[in-house]
């Protein structure tokens, strides 16, 4: 085995010290991870009409996180504060919004662009408006379900007090469901109306 004189084990040294350089962000900047600019939409500083504006929104406030909790006193995927939640309704679905689904959340938002306006998120609503993706916020919203293991459109519908029961929520699904309503596939996503 040939040793490494120490002229050259220095040479490897600074060049190891300069490629570490330039890959570490100026000083004052946050990290990123490799990626970071290649995914503009979830990470950069532009929406996507594809994803709408609450995605947009909770991308900013939480990652996107529909059930975040940090500790910081904020809640879900919109950060509500406990106070904004119960105020405008949420407790008609959960004692949090954190614990509340993304469309539960959804409508509580939309209560609360109503009355507050873009404010109530005043960093992160800079990003929806300067997509202009603000005429898309009051769109009603489309609930759906994830079908996980053990359920039927019986047990979903009463989940979600579907007015008509499972037929309706089949009749609404009949193209996804197909010709079985009594054999639906976890995973399938279903519209619940």
């Amino acid at each position: 085995m040939h040793p490494m004189s120490n002229t050259r084990l220095r040479s490897v040294t600074l060049l190891a010290a300069a490629a570490l350089a330039l890959l570490a962000p100026p000083a004052g900047a946050s990290p990123r991870l490799p990626g970071y600019e290649a995914s503009p939409t979830r990470y950069g500083d532009e929406c996507s009409r594809a994803e709408g504006p609450w995605a947009c929104l909770a991308e900013c406030e939480s990652s996107g996180r529909w059930d975040s909790n940090t500790g910081n006193n904020f809640y879900g995927g919109l950060q509500f504060h406990p106070a904004t939640w119960v105020e405008h309704g949420g407790l008609a679905y959960a004692p949090r919004a954190d614990l509340a689904t993304r469309e539960q959340q959804i409508k509580i938002a939309q209560k609360v662009l109503v009355t507050q306006g873009w404010k109530a998120w005043p960093v992160c609503s800079k990003k929806v408006l300067a997509a202009g993706l603000d005429g898309d916020a009051l769109t009603p919203v489309r609930i759906t379900h994830v079908v996980e293991r053990g359920e039927t459109l019986s047990s979903i519908a009463r989940k979600h007090r579907v007015e008509g029961g499972w037929q309706a929520l089949y009749q609404a699904n009949r193209t996804t469901v197909g010709p079985r309503p009594d054999r639906i596939g976890i995973g399938l996503v279903l519209v619940v109306p």
